[in-house]
């Protein structure tokens, strides 16, 4: 009886409004008015009706990709990232210097995944270590510096998912998983299971927050006895890689994020895919930027005539910068190299790291990152650039 008497109620009060609502929209002869009219008319009836608030819903508009920027970054572990001590130092260096982007481990040369994943494969396998915790904390933090941050999250190299699902590992002529010379397992980079194992770790790290996923490690293995790995020929390895980049562009087209991969520093001059299948024009379509470790102790001795690369950065930067470049016109991808910020071959210094920097900025490029494993850095080679 009591809920009858409500109906009642509400048609003895609604049928009138709603007439009145007709009438004012034939009356007034400004559309906005009516709108306006015709919502204060509702809203005096759904007020009238109902002792009830009404609730109106939160509408969070949908992410979008940061604004595309010159990333000049540094290089952090997981564990750096979540000390705080240490990421104040790294954004006070950021401050005051022209350093504008860092680069965080989300999953390192271990395979680990390294903060909470709620991926039912990675939960069921146990492949995550939780070393970096709150994430969207520390984006925002990072974030209102505006600083753009960066997941580095290595894919073929990868021993705890070889271990794992030892089906999809790279395995041995002579029976059981292949070891590289580090005593490193590797998961087979033409399998599809793996690509959509890390497609989806790049889609979760995504929603956390980053600006951009960077993938390590998209190549085959080079150290080790690389016969007796089974792998497919040098000429089908360009294709798996290649196949590879365009699973990537299609997963995540519609993320809001950019993607980059790592190549090494040879592939600016070499384009052959150095038996690794690593090709910038097999890349530059697919992703958005392409970051060839251009570190020069990693270069030969004798490469264009040094007998210590690592001694003379600038020319070894310059002459793969003036070679590679090209690569890049007309395509998706933009070069944005990796330099030496280590001693390895000579003391990396301001002389050494300003010289790699200048002659990047030579070229069209998307700007460059720092590497030094045990993330010391200073303002050594950089310019001092205060942010207001």
């Amino acid at each position: 009886m009591q809920t009858n008497n409500h109906l009642w109620k509400i048609l003895v009060i609604a049928l009138p409004v709603v007439w009145l609502a007709v009438f004012v929209i034939f009356l007034y002869p400004n559309w906005p008015i009516k709108a306006q009219a015709t919502e204060k008319i509702l809203g005096m009836f759904v007020k009238s009706v109902s002792s009830t608030p009404v609730v109106v819903p939160v509408v969070i508009p949908p992410r979008v990709k940061s604004e595309v920027k010159i990333a000049k970054g540094i290089y952090l572990t997981a564990s750096s990232a979540n000390n705080p001590k240490k990421m104040d130092e790294m954004i006070d260096l950021i401050d005051k210097t022209e350093l504008n982007a860092v680069v965080i481990d989300i999953k390192d040369y271990t395979g680990y995944v390294l903060y909470d994943s709620q991926i039912s494969i990675i939960k069921e396998l146990k492949t995550k270590r939780v070393v970096l915790k709150n994430i969207p904390e520390l984006i925002t933090k990072l974030h209102e510096k505006n600083i753009y941050v960066i997941a580095r999250q290595t894919i073929f190299q990868d021993p705890i998912l070889a271990e794992k699902k030892s089906a999809w590992a790279i395995k041995n002529k002579q029976g059981g998983i292949w070891h590289d010379n580090k005593g490193l397992s590797w998961v087979d980079s033409a399998r599809n299971e793996v690509w959509q194992y890390n497609t989806d770790i790049a889609k979760e790290v995504i929603e956390l927050g980053f600006d951009e996923v960077n993938f390590d490690y998209v190549r085959f293995p080079t150290d080790g006895n690389m016969a007796s790995a089974v792998i497919p020929g040098t000429a089908e390895r360009n294709n798996v890689m290649a196949n590879f980049f365009t699973f990537l562009s299609e997963q995540l087209k519609d993320e809001p994020a950019y993607i980059s991969v790592d190549f090494f520093g040879l592939v600016m001059e070499n384009h052959t895919g150095m038996s690794i299948g690593q090709k910038i024009d097999t890349a530059s379509d697919s992703v958005d930027y392409i970051s060839p470790m251009m570190y020069p102790s990693h270069y030969a001795v004798g490469h264009l005539g040094l007998s210590n690369p690592a001694a003379s950065p600038g020319v070894v930067i310059d002459n793969g910068m003036k070679i590679g470049s090209p690569l890049f016109v007309g395509k998706r991808a933009q070069v944005r190299p990796w330099l030496q910020a280590f001693n390895i071959g000579a003391v990396y210094g301001a002389q050494n790291i300003r010289a790699q920097i200048d002659m990047v900025e030579k070229y069209p490029n998307a700007g460059w990152l720092l590497w030094n494993a045990a993330n010391r850095y200073t303002t050594a080679g950089l310019k001092l650039e205060p942010k207001t």
